[in-house]
């Protein structure tokens, strides 16, 4: 087969090969901070502080959404991104700690009310719950921590992604009012994403 005839994952994962990870930490960093400088400049409209935490909510999913892709492209498409699953995980969680932290010191901007609002609100409680599940895979990102647990109880540890995407997308749909398209589309990726490893244990076993 000449190399005009091979396929078009192939020339796609010579040109992965030469691309550093690296990148995506500043992208993510610049972008987050980029947010930030059009919020205190009004650009992102009459409710900067909520338009702000929307924004970092949502870039956090979407990110999520792409560490959940890397699997299934590789196995169905051919495509393998897996030196960027670090990168765009911690990219992630840089972005719903932000989220995190837009709500809290200037949203809420009350540390006595913090519990009791996520007690309160269902919404939050979830979304908590969904965070709460980044940290210990935050932690963990690392190729030290990789050796301590050893590769198969790192694998386990880090399916809490899962778990934390569907809790993000929950988070995202109890927060809108009435029934919107937008977090519905989410959910429905993420859960789509996730049953592709199903279908395909399920695949092997028939």
């Amino acid at each position: 087969m000449t190399p005009a005839m091979k396929p078009i994952s192939d020339h796609l994962n010579a040109l992965v090969k030469r691309v550093p990870a690296w990148p995506l930490y500043i992208l993510c960093m610049g972008h987050v901070f980029w947010l930030f400088y059009q919020g205190l400049n009004g650009a992102l409209g009459p409710e900067p502080i909520k338009a702000l935490e929307h924004a970092y909510g949502e870039a956090g999913l979407k990110v999520l959404i792409a560490v959940l892709a890397v699997t299934p492209l590789r196995k169905y498409v051919g495509l393998n991104l897996l030196k960027f699953r670090r990168a765009l995980g911690l990219s992630a969680f840089i972005y719903i700690l932000s989220h995190l932290l837009v709500w809290l010191v200037l949203d809420l901007g009350n540390v006595a009310l913090i519990w009791a609002d996520i007690v309160k609100r269902p919404y939050i409680t979830v979304g908590m719950v969904g965070f709460a599940l980044l940290l210990p895979l935050a932690a963990t990102s690392n190729n030290a921590s990789i050796r301590r647990l050893g590769a198969t109880r790192w694998r386990k540890l880090h399916k809490l992604t899962y778990l934390a995407a569907i809790l993000g997308a929950a988070h995202f749909i109890m927060l809108v009012k009435g029934i919107q398209i937008e977090p519905l589309v989410f959910m429905a990726v993420i859960l789509g994403l996730i049953g592709t490893r199903f279908w395909a244990r399920l695949a092997k076993t028939a």
